[in-house]
C-alpha cells in the first residue's frame, strides 16, 4: 500500500491529532493527547516521504530545504484545518512534522484565563508575554487573545509570525498579517516597520533574538499593546531570560524598561486530562507597583511570593493551578507531580492529600 497525504491529513482532522510526523523506517506517526500513535501499515521508505513531501511543499521552500536541510511554511487543508509543516532532512531521507492548527478560536474562558486577565487585553500600551516549552499551547492562546480583541475593540492588529498559523478575518478591527521570510525579511525589521503602519496591537510571533527584544520593547513603551512569546517557564525566568540577552552594560537600563512595560506574564504546560484530551496548566503574574519594583531592583526571584499573594488580581502560581487542576478530577497525582515547579513541595503537598506517587 502507498500513503496519500490527503487521507492521512483526513485522518488527523477525525482524530483530533495535534501532529502528524512521517519518518523513514516508521509507519506515519499521529501525536494523540501526547502519545505517539502509528498508523496501521507498512514502514515509510525514503522515496514514501520523498513523494508525500513533495505533494504539499512549494517550489520556493524545496529550493531552501535542499540548500539549507530544512524549511517551514503553513498551509491549509481545504475548509478543514491548517497546518504549520516543517519539512527536514535525516540521514539523507526527507521527514516532515506536521501540526494541525484549528480554525476555530477558543474561548478565553475554555483556556482557563481569568476574567480579570481580560482587563489587560483593553491595554492602550505594554507588553503581555505568553511563555512556555515548545507545544504548549501559546499560539492558541495568543489567537484566542487577537481574535477577543478583533471581536470586541476597534483598531489596527499587526501580527508578525514565522509561519502564519492561525488566520484572522477582519472584525471590529483592521488585521494585517506578515510572514516572516515571505512578506518581509525579520522580526525585528517587521515591528519597525509596524510602528509606521497606524498600529493598536503588535502580535509578535517569537521574541527570538535581542533586535526583536530590543524592538517590541520599545513598541510596547511607544504606545502600543505588544504580544509576545519565549520559551520559559516561569515569569520571574521569563524577565531574567529577557535582560541576559543584553550586554552587561545595558542590563540596568533594560530592567527599568520591562518595570513599566510589561503588563502581564502567562506561563503554561500542556497536560494530560483523565479520560483523554489536554487541559493547560496556568501560572499568570499581572505587574503591580511591587512587582515593577522588583523588577526593576533585580529581585526577580521574589516574584512568586507576590504572585502568590495576587488572587484577587487574577494571579495564580503554576503549582497551585495544577493542584486545583488534580483537586478538580481533571489531571492525575503523577502528571501534577511531573509539570509542577517545585516538586518536592508539590510531593509533600500531594501526599497530604492522600495521593499515591507511583514511582516517585
Amino acid at each position: 500500500m502507498s500513503y496519500e497525504m490527503d487521507e492521512l491529513l483526513d485522518l488527523v482532522f477525525e482524530e483530533d491529532a495535534s501532529d502528524l510526523h512521517i519518518q523513514v523506517g516508521r509507519p506515519p506517526t499521529l501525536r494523540l493527547h501526547g502519545e505517539m500513535v502509528s498508523v496501521d501499515g507498512p514502514d515509510l521508505t525514503p522515496s514514501d516521504t520523498e513523494r508525500l513531501m513533495q505533494s504539499i511543499t512549494p517550489e520556493s521552500y524545496i529550493q531552501s530545504l535542499k540548500m539549507e536541510g530544512s524549511a517551514d511554511f503553513g498551509f491549509a487543508f481545504r475548509d478543514k484545518s491548517r497546518f504549520r509543516v516543517s519539512v527536514l532532512k535525516a540521514k539523507g531521507s526527507y521527514g516532515l512534522v506536521l501540526r494541525q492548527i484549528p480554525n476555530d478560536f477558543f474561548a478565553l474562558d475554555q483556556i482557563g484565563i481569568p476574567d480579570k486577565i481580560r482587563d489587560l487585553l483593553y491595554r492602550p500600551r505594554g507588553l503581555v508575554l505568553v511563555t512556555g516549552p515548545t507545544g504548549s499551547g501559546k499560539s492558541t492562546t495568543l489567537a484566542s487573545m487577537i481574535n477577543y480583541i478583533n471581536e470586541r475593540r476597534s483598531g489596527h492588529i499587526i501580527t508578525i509570525e514565522d509561519p502564519i498559523e492561525y488566520y484572522h478575518d477582519h472584525k471590529k478591527c483592521i488585521v494585517t498579517q506578515r510572514e516572516v521570510g515571505v512578506d518581509v525579511t525579520t522580526f525585528s525589521e517587521a515591528i519597525r516597520r509596524a510602528l509606521r503602519q497606524d498600529p493598536d496591537v503588535i502580535l509578535v510571533g517569537e521574541m527570538r533574538d535581542l533586535e526583536t527584544i530590543e524592538a517590541a520593547i520599545s513598541a510596547a513603551e511607544t504606545g502600543h499593546l505588544v504580544f509576545g512569546t519565549l520559551h520559559t517557564n516561569s515569569a520571574a525566568k521569563t524577565i531574567d531570560r529577557i535582560v541576559d540577552a543584553f550586554p552587561a552594560n545595558m542590563k540596568e537600563m533594560i530592567r527599568t524598561q520591562l518595570a513599566s512595560s510589561v503588563v502581564g506574564v502567562i506561563s503554561q504546560v500542556l497536560c494530560k486530562k483523565i479520560g483523554g484530551g489536554r487541559v493547560a496548566g496556568l501560572e499568570i503574574m499581572v505587574t503591580t507597583t511591587s512587582i515593577s519594583a522588583l523588577i526593576r531592583d533585580n529581585k526577580t526571584y521574589r516574584i512568586n511570593s507576590d504572585i502568590q499573594t495576587g488572587a484577587a488580581l487574577g494571579m495564580i502560581t503554576m503549582d497551585t493551578h495544577l493542584l486545583s487542576l488534580y483537586n478538580r478530577g481533571l489531571i492525575t497525582a503523577r502528571e501534577c507531580f511531573e509539570k509542577s515547579q517545585e516538586p518536592e513541595d508539590m510531593r509533600k503537598r500531594l501526599i497530604d492529600l492522600g495521593a499515591e506517587l507511583e514511582d516517585s
